[in-house]
């Protein structure tokens, strides 16, 4: 499949390239494109055929829901039962933006956007882009991350041309995302609000405005049989090697790794902190993930370097924990659904 490859100013984006990208989705062709959190890979959430075409790209199951973007309040009421006014405290102030909303779905919606649950989960980007290609094509657009299932999310162009290109139409491409983990999913269609994936819109900052907000068990690792969301079910996010996480606080975390280091024989690396770096063997190989003194920096990293580490011919990583605090439960979150192995204390 010849793909076109569109690159568009951020600063400026140019209606003509957005024009053409809207001119696939119209058509009911794959459009990858990006958004502030990763790359997502879009079809018209109207037309299940569209979509469909989404999940064998991907190879991702079938009852894995998708995320439906809009590109205003006006679209999003056309798509769910619920009023959504009654939420206007939180899509005030956090739409658009890096946050999920899940309501109860209109008959518009096909079941194969929901992955076959009564649901729909409803996303407004930030990013001008994202929006623009929305608004040009006229429909929403259900898009999950621009990757093949299970791999690291995509965060810059390079990520989305290797895993895409010659496999969809289109490729918009714009430089790198900047949250680097996708977006926070709260569920909205029952009595009481329920975390069900963290992101960048901290779970601190939630419960300021939905003081009855539960955090569901999968979010701190416990499998969900069935997912409500995407991401709860399968695991994601794994590199090309094992990943070994350490689980528990970092003075036990940092001595585990030490003490697994004298037994390996194959290339490994240890992902770690900006501060705890120097703590480890000299002669070890060690890369960076960011400082704990500003994780958003960690989040942002996070992927590209999971992606990165089968290009140095490593054999193992193994990774430190981070706090949990702010957007630390969703780099958590991620790295326990990448590893291929956990070790709690």
């Amino acid at each position: 499949m010849n793909t076109k490859i569109l690159q568009i100013s951020l600063e400026n984006p140019e209606i003509e390239k957005l024009n053409t990208a809207a001119s696939y989705i119209k058509d009911n062709k794959l459009v990858a494109f990006p958004t502030e959190t990763v790359y997502g890979l879009g079809a018209n959430a109207l037309n299940g055929n569209a979509v469909r075409k989404i999940f064998e790209v991907k190879g991702r199951p079938s009852d894995n829901p998708l995320i439906v973007h809009v590109s205003s309040i006006k679209m999003a009421k056309k798509l769910i039962k619920n009023d959504i006014e009654k939420f206007s405290s939180l899509t005030d102030l956090l739409w658009p933006g890096p946050i999920t909303l899940i309501f109860n779905k209109e008959n518009v919606i096909p079941d194969i956007v929901s992955g076959g649950l009564s649901t729909i989960a409803l996303r407004y980007p930030a990013h001008p882009i994202a929006q623009q290609l929305i608004e040009l094509s006229g429909v929403p657009i259900a898009a999950p991350s621009a990757n093949l299932s299970g791999k690291p999310s995509p965060t810059n162009e390079a990520h989305v041309i290797n895993d895409l290109k010659g496999r969809v139409e289109c490729l918009v491409l714009s430089g790198k995302t900047v949250f680097g983990l996708e977006s926070t999913i709260v569920d909205l269609s029952k009595y009481k609000p329920v975390l069900l994936r963290p992101g960048p819109v901290s779970v601190e900052r939630l419960k300021e405005l939905l003081p009855e907000l539960s955090i569901h068990p999968s979010v701190k690792g416990e499998e969900a049989k069935n997912p409500l969301a995407p991401g709860m079910k399968y695991r994601h996010y794994s590199p090309e090697i094992e990943l070994i996480l350490y689980d528990g606080n970092l003075d036990w975390a940092t001595k585990k790794i030490i003490n697994e280091t004298k037994k390996i024989k194959g290339k490994y690396v240890i992902l770690c902190s900006e501060e705890t770096i120097n703590f480890y063997p000299h002669l070890s190989r060690k890369v960076s993930l960011g400082s704990r003194k500003e994780l958003y920096s960690v989040a942002a990293n996070l992927f590209d370097i999971l992606l990165s580490l089968s290009k140095n011919d490593y054999e193992l990583a193994l990774c430190e924990p981070f706090p949990e605090t702010g957007i630390g439960l969703a780099i958590m979150n991620r790295l326990r659904k990448a590893s291929w192995k956990t070790v709690k204390k």
